[in-house]
């Protein structure tokens, strides 16, 4: 493996190697450029809006309604990609979240009311063109198209979460510092315009055909069809049905989500829900001590070692199966989480919030693993898309919800919420058997390779 007694990093090594020649270099670095405004806006928003309007409640209901509308209109987005291709919309959703954005910056400096921000916040989150989870969507097509292995794509997956991971540490600081040094608009603006041209970039990258919608790829097959749906074509027009040349062509309904699926987003949503309820006590916690310019560092030690998990867990062994993972990752969340209980001062809440980093990339990639094997690759956009919002929408209300908790009754009210979550994310994980998608044998871009490994398969048949 060339690192003699280090199989473990040269396995990860090897793997993320692999990840980047299905790649190259420059979409990487694109995609994590283009999803660094997604991480940007929010957070600038309330920003912006307290600084311009001098109105913390003006700026929450920005920031707020920024948030919702992404997790409303993240699924369509994705649903769409898959419909039509990533470049289209992508492209598209990229231009005008730039031109939302700039509008959104320019209605706070120009002092417009609070409702016409609020709706500008809508409209800037729900044109976010999701480059994150559509990039995940990507590599994966790319390494099933490849025949990579299930390493590679566990690897992929991994490299996927931990660019997610940096560019949430990084945005927020980002925003602090313009905030601190000039104003929030000049992040915002800067925003914009990395939407724009990186998001751009992304769209028109070459490795978009591998997300073509299924049948517009030549050699493709097109999930198998459980039902025809039928339709009526022109009076004359030949028939897509063999030996018909009547006015009525078939096409094929899209894939149902299979019944685990609905389990795994709520375990993404309860992850958000801890990420929110350990925001809003952090925050609490820096207040009370007189050091609330530290939330910000306290999040990112937390945010930093997340990234570092999620980069390890290519040397986890294949043999250690999806499932098992989950529940190692949730019950070390839960574990982890209760000692932010009983923290005293900032040096114990730094120790205490940086360990507990190390279940959470774990726990995100491994289910995004699941996603992944469980839906039909036609779906596999729209479904990232959903677990992104899940994900989103759960931190958004924790946030909301702990805050006020946390004012009242101390942070450890906000700690008590986040391992609560984290308690019902184990119970998922111990419950929920997501099943395996089931193509057409024959179709090998639609092969998964099976949880379980095979020796422990023949013991159970045995």
């Amino acid at each position: 493996m060339g690192t003699t007694g280090k199989p473990g990093r040269g396995r990860a090594g090897d793997a993320y190697r692999r990840v980047i020649g299905l790649t190259g270099p420059l979409l990487p670095c694109v995609s994590f450029l283009g999803r660094l405004p997604t991480a940007t806006i929010q957070f600038g928003s309330v920003l912006l809006v307290a600084r311009t309007h001098g109105s913390l409640t003006t700026a929450g209901l920005t920031g707020g309604a920024l948030a919702l509308g992404e997790v409303v209109c993240g699924p369509l987005v994705g649903r769409l990609a898959d419909r039509h291709g990533q470049s289209t919309v992508v492209l598209a959703f990229s231009l005008v979240n730039a031109v939302a954005v700039a509008v959104l910056v320019a209605g706070a400096l120009a002092g417009l009311p609070a409702p016409a921000l609020v709706l500008l916040g809508a409209v800037a989150g729900a044109t976010v063109p999701l480059v994150g989870p559509l990039a995940r969507a990507r590599l994966v097509a790319l390494a099933r198209r490849s025949g990579a292995s299930e390493a590679t794509v566990g690897a992929a997956l991994s490299f996927e979460s931990t660019l997610d991971e940096l560019s949430f540490v990084l945005g927020p600081a980002l925003v602090g510092l313009a905030a601190v040094l000039a104003h929030p608009a000049y992040a915002m603006a800067a925003a914009a315009a990395l939407v724009a041209t990186c998001g751009t970039a992304f769209a028109l990258h070459p490795t978009s055909h591998a997300t073509t919608p299924a049948g517009e790829h030549p050699g493709r097959p097109a999930d198998p069809p459980v039902h025809a749906r039928v339709e009526a074509v022109p009076p004359g027009s030949p028939s897509s049905v063999p030996g018909v040349t009547g006015p009525l062509r078939t096409r094929p309904p899209r894939p149902p989500m299979p019944p685990g699926v609905p389990g795994l987003f709520a375990a993404l949503a309860l992850q958000g829900a801890v990420f929110g309820a350990c925001q809003a006590g952090i925050t609490a916690f820096t207040g009370r001590l007189g050091q609330a310019d530290q939330a910000g560092l306290v999040y990112a030690a937390m945010g930093v070692m997340s990234a570092v998990a999620g980069l390890a867990m290519a040397a986890v062994p294949e043999r250690v199966g999806a499932r098992t993972r989950w529940r190692l990752a949730t019950g070390a969340a839960l574990a982890l989480s209760l000692p932010l209980l009983g923290a005293r001062g900032l040096p114990a809440l730094y120790a205490v919030v940086t360990v507990l980093g190390v279940a959470y990339a774990p726990h995100l990639i491994t289910v995004f693993g699941l996603l992944e094997r469980a839906v039909a690759p036609s779906r596999l956009a729209e479904t990232m898309g959903v677990a992104t919002s899940a994900l989103v929408g759960g931190q958004a209300l924790a946030v909301a919800v702990t805050g006020r908790l946390a004012e009242t009754h101390g942070p450890a009210a906000a700690f008590a919420v986040a391992s609560a979550a984290a308690g019902l994310t184990f119970v998922l994980a111990l419950t929920v058997r997501p099943a395996t998608y089931a193509g057409d044998p024959g179709n090998a871009l639609h092969a998964r390779v099976p949880d379980t490994p095979p020796a422990a398969r023949d013991r159970r048949r045995d």
